[in-house]
């Protein structure tokens, strides 16, 4: 679900049972501060927001309120996820420091510095204690909760600030990493080095994530260059350009049952994607300054 600066938009999409036709359903507008990520609860109705101010809020999509709003940090929060399976929030901000709270009692749990420059993406492991982190000092980070937050491996090989990290869903002991140098890399979390990399955009990549499409899952990643791509991890191919974007491509999502991607821009528009035609099937304008 990409992230409007200063508004949270949640769209719920209907499909005819034979094409993809779509039907936006329902919209859920709420205003805020500048928005730099979001994070869905994986069972309570919860949008995870971290802002540009430094502040944390869970919204409730379906009252339409704010349950819970605090200050982790005088500086940006760049990231925050839900670690559901403990009760936690995870939040990385440009302090440099990691901090981790119980959403229900909003207690600090722990905190520490993880890297020497901004932190830009956290990410859960599914099932194990893990959660990476990327950084702008060109590092990714794996960090084991249950050995009190110690940092199990550092994984080195980009040359410019890394922008995102995901989790294989298939193989989760694998995962891709997204940088301003213009690559994409996979990654074993046992190894520091890199197993191969994805080279075709022909700028810096923002943001990537995987979709599972038959036996092996593909990756979706964002570009300055102003295109999407769709990538097969086995061949190490590029299937797809999307193109369609005026400005560079800040995120990018695949909807986990229907055929649909959906790519965020600084052109201050949504596209929706079909994710096996891979057509433009509808343009969303909110009259939004970045998406």
């Amino acid at each position: 679900m990409p992230m409007a600066y200063g508004k949270n938009i949640v769209l719920i999409f209907a499909q005819a049972q034979q094409s993809l036709s779509l039907k936006i359903e329902k919209e859920y507008v709420q205003n805020s501060e500048r928005v730099k990520s979001v994070d869905l609860h994986p069972t309570e109705p919860w949008i995870l927001a971290s802002l540009y101010s430094g502040t944390i809020c869970i919204w409730n999509y379906q009252s339409q309120t704010v349950e819970k709003s605090f200050k982790d940090t005088e500086l940006p929060v760049r990231s925050a996820k839900f670690i559901a399976c403990e009760n936690w929030i995870v939040a990385a901000a440009d302090d440099t420091f990691i901090r981790v709270y119980n959403y229900n009692t909003l207690e600090k749990v722990k905190e520490f510095e993880a890297h020497k420059d901004y932190i830009r993406c956290v990410a859960v492991h599914p099932t194990l204690p893990y959660v990476l982190t990327a950084s702008d000092d060109m590092f990714i980070k794996l960090w084991d909760w249950e050995k009190d937050w110690i940092c199990t491996q550092i994984f080195e090989g980009h040359s410019h600030y890394v922008m995102q990290v995901a989790f294989n869903p298939k193989d989760n002991l694998n995962f891709a990493s997204a940088s301003l140098d213009g690559t994409i890399k996979i990654w074993d979390i046992s190894s520091p080095a890199p197993n191969f990399t994805l080279d075709g955009h022909l700028k810096g990549v923002n943001c990537i994530e995987y979709f599972t499409c038959g036996d092996e899952p593909k990756i979706l990643s964002g570009s300055d260059d102003f295109s999407a791509k769709v990538w097969d991890s086995q061949s190490k191919s590029c299937l797809q350009t999307l193109e369609g974007h005026t400005h560079n491509v800040t995120s990018v999502c695949v909807h986990p049952e229907l055929p649909i991607i959906i790519t965020g821009s600084e052109d201050g528009t949504i596209h929706i994607w079909h994710a096996t035609t891979y057509r433009l099937e509808n343009t969303l304008n909110y009259d939004l300054g970045r998406v």
